[in-house]
C-alpha cells in the first residue's frame, strides 16, 4: 500500500515505485487525500482509496484543531481500509496526506516505510519518523535525520518514472555557434508565476544574436499563458508555452539548460537525465527544502543555485547570456548532473520495501 498526495513531488516517486513493484508482479494499492490524482497521471494501482487529510494552514488554535480533526477522520478511514486490504507493508511519501495511513498502519501492526524526497526531513515526516519501521532517503545526508533514526534509515535515492529513465538515454549535445539553444523553463507540478514574470523581460534584453538562437519551452499557469506568449513574440523569441507538458522528460532531454524551481522531483529528474539546471528555490519555505536541494546540485557541479531575492531580470539576463555563450561549461555541468543521478533509486526502494515486509 502506497500513501501519497498533495503535490507531484510526493506523487511521482510513488508512481515510479508502483511501476517497479508491478514489474515484480506485486499488487499495489494507493491511499491518497480527497484531491486524488489531480495531475491526471493515471496512477498504476489496483485500487485508489481516498481518505481525509489536511495541511496545517496556520498557527492559530482553530487552524490546528481543524487539521487535527481532519487527520483523525483520515486515520479512522485508513484503519478500516487497511483492515480490509491487509497489505504487507505501507510506504508513505511525505506530506500530511501520508499521516493517516501510516498512523493507521502502526495501530494495526503493519510494517511501514517513510520516503523523504528532499535534503531536509519534512514536518509531517518528522512527526512520523519515530513511529515507522524504516526511513528511505533521497540524499546521503538528510537534515534532521540523526540520533536513533539513523539506525532505521537507508539511502535509496528518489525514484523517477519510467518515462524519465527512457529519456535519460538521449546524450547531451552541446550547442554553440549559430545552432539553436534549447531552454526549458518550469516551476514544478503547480507552475510558478515568478518565471512568467521574470523570464520574458530577461530574455528580451539579450543580444539579438542570442535571441535568434533561443528556443524556449515554458510551463505557465493558465491565466499567464497569453501574456507570456505575447511577450516572447514581441521579443522575436521562438517559444512554446503551455500549462502542462505530458512529455516533459523528453523535452528536458532535448534541452541545453533547464531553468526552474528545486523541488525534489525536479532535481531527481535533472540528475537522472543529466541536464544542467539554473535553479531558483521556492522562497519562504518553512524548512528551506528547495534551497537545500539546489545547493546539493550546485555542490555536485551539475547546476547553479540563485535565490529568488537575488535574481533581478538584469541578473537573469546576464546568467542566460553567459551560459548560452559557454557550451563547454554547460556540457561539463550535464556530465556532473548525470553522475549525481540515481537511476537505480526505484529498484533500491523496492528492495527495501520487500525487505521490511519480509521481516
Amino acid at each position: 500500500m502506497l500513501a501519497a498526495g498533495g503535490t507531484g513531488g510526493h506523487l511521482f516517486p510513488a508512481f515510479a515505485l508502483a511501476e517497479e513493484l508491478q514489474r515484480r508482479r506485486i499488487a499495489v494499492d494507493l491511499i491518497t487525500d480527497m484531491r486524488g490524482d489531480r495531475y491526471g497521471s493515471g496512477f498504476p494501482a489496483r485500487t485508489v482509496y481516498q481518505v481525509p487529510a489536511a495541511t496545517l494552514a496556520g498557527k492559530s488554535p482553530i487552524a490546528a484543531t481543524k487539521t487535527a480533526l481532519a487527520l483523525a477522520r483520515g486515520t479512522k478511514a485508513a484503519h478500516a481500509i487497511l483492515g480490509a486490504v491487509r497489505p504487507s507493508v505501507v510506504i508513505g511519501f511525505g506530506g500530511y496526506p501520508t499521516f493517516p495511513p501510516l498512523m493507521a498502519a502502526r495501530l494495526r501492526g503493519i510494517p511501514t516505510i517513510l520516503h523523504e524526497q528532499n535534503a531536509v526531513l519534512g514536518r509531517a515526516n518528522r512527526m512520523l519518523a519515530k513511529r515507522v519501521t524504516g526511513i528511505a532517503t533521497s540524499f546521503e545526508s538528510t537534515k534532521y535525520l540523526d540520533g536513533e533514526l539513523t539506525a532505521i534509515a537507508r539511502f535509496t535515492g528518489n525514484p523517477v518514472r519510467q518515462v524519465v529513465i527512457d529519456a535519460s538515454v538521449e546524450p547531451y549535445v552541446a550547442s554553440g555557434g549559430d545552432a539553436p539553444f534549447q531552454v526549458l523553463v518550469f516551476g514544478g507540478s503547480q507552475g510558478a508565476r515568478f518565471f512568467s514574470d521574470a523570464m520574458p523581460p530577461a530574455l528580451a534584453a539579450l543580444p539579438s544574436q542570442i535571441k535568434q538562437r533561443m528556443r524556449i519551452t515554458q510551463q505557465a499557469r493558465d491565466e499567464d499563458i497569453d501574456r507570456v506568449r505575447l511577450a516572447y513574440a514581441e521579443s522575436g523569441i521562438a517559444a512554446d508555452v503551455a500549462a502542462f507538458f505530458k512529455d516533459l522528460p523528453s523535452r528536458m532531454a532535448k534541452s541545453h539548460l533547464v531553468v526552474g524551481r528545486a523541488g525534489a522531483s525536479t532535481v531527481a529528474e535533472l540528475t537522472v537525465v543529466g541536464r544542467p539546471g539554473l535553479l531558483v528555490p521556492l522562497p519562504h519555505a518553512l524548512d528551506n527544502d528547495q534551497l537545500n536541494n539546489a545547493r546539493r546540485l550546485a555542490e555536485s557541479g551539475g547546476g547553479w543555485c540563485i535565490e529568488q531575492k537575488d535574481l533581478t531580470p538584469e541578473r537573469l539576463s546576464s546568467e542566460v547570456a553567459r551560459l548560452a555563450g559557454a557550451p563547454d561549461a554547460l556540457a561539463a555541468a550535464a556530465v556532473a548532473a548525470k553522475k549525481a543521478g540515481r537511476p537505480d533509486a526505484v529498484a533500491r526502494l523496492a528492495d527495501f520495501a520487500l525487505e521490511i515486509a519480509a521481516r
